[in-house]
């Protein structure tokens, strides 16, 4: 049994596959499983399958499950359902443009949970404390929720309800000596490929920041509840 679970959400990108098992596998402390979470009708899913088989870590384990979605916020959302019966202490969520770069960097997670329940981020070297791009949060909270992140959401603003949530219940931690690379064309350290042109459309940030302001005026009161229960019952 794991007690960090970390959820990414991939299409169109197999050859993260093996860049992210190396990262873990040279910064990982903890007890952590590191799960794809992929699309069943992505075109590339059987490149991703041949890298997760022929991937043999030694230190982390590795898995992944396809579902019938269509987002990004759907295949989180729908890992966290395939995972919560396992009872880790923790899920945490990634991009598929994230490396961990500190190592223990697990280990500082499930610690600062363990000492204030909820939500915990590093430094991403692109946004830092503003945006919590990468995130774990307390297994309970996750449950307590019914998702990870707010299901009318596609890909964008889930890291501005992290940040909200976290700050109304007064339940996030920020580690910056903590250091999750989000490689981003913005920082110059990725290039801007489909996937990235996909998912940063107008389009997409309009009909995003609309669910989120939707979404947070009918359902903060109740998140922000869940989040503090959760704060003081393990607090």
């Amino acid at each position: 049994m794991a007690d960090l679970v970390v959820i990414v959400p991939s299409r169109g990108r197999p050859g993260s596959v093996d860049q992210l098992v190396a990262a873990f596998e040279e910064t990982c402390a903890a007890a952590t499983r590191l799960l794809f979470a992929l699309d069943l009708d992505d075109p590339t899913r059987p490149e991703y399958e041949d890298a997760i088989v022929a991937a043999k870590p030694e230190r982390v384990r590795l898995e992944y499950a396809a579902f019938y979605t269509t987002s990004m916020v759907g295949a989180l959302n729908a890992a966290v359902e395939f995972i919560k019966f396992r009872e880790p202490k923790a899920i945490g969520f990634m991009g598929d443009d994230h490396r961990p770069r500190t190592k223990g960097w697990d280990a500082a997670y499930l610690e600062a949970l363990a000492a204030r329940p909820g939500l915990v981020y590093g430094n991403d070297l692109v946004q830092g404390e503003s945006l919590p791009t990468q995130v774990a949060m307390s297994a309970d909270l996750v449950r307590a929720l019914g998702h990870m992140a707010p299901p009318t959401l596609t890909h964008l603003y889930v890291d501005n309800y992290w940040l909200a949530l976290g700050q109304a219940a007064d339940c996030i931690t920020y580690l910056p000596d903590v250091v999750v690379e989000h490689l981003h064309p913005s920082a110059g350290t990725a290039p801007v490929d489909d996937g990235y042109l996909r998912v940063n459309s107008m389009a997409m940030f309009s009909r995003d920041e609309t669910a989120m302001t939707k979404y947070w005026e009918t359902c903060s009161a109740r998140d922000i509840a869940a989040a503090r229960s959760v704060a003081m019952v393990r607090g």
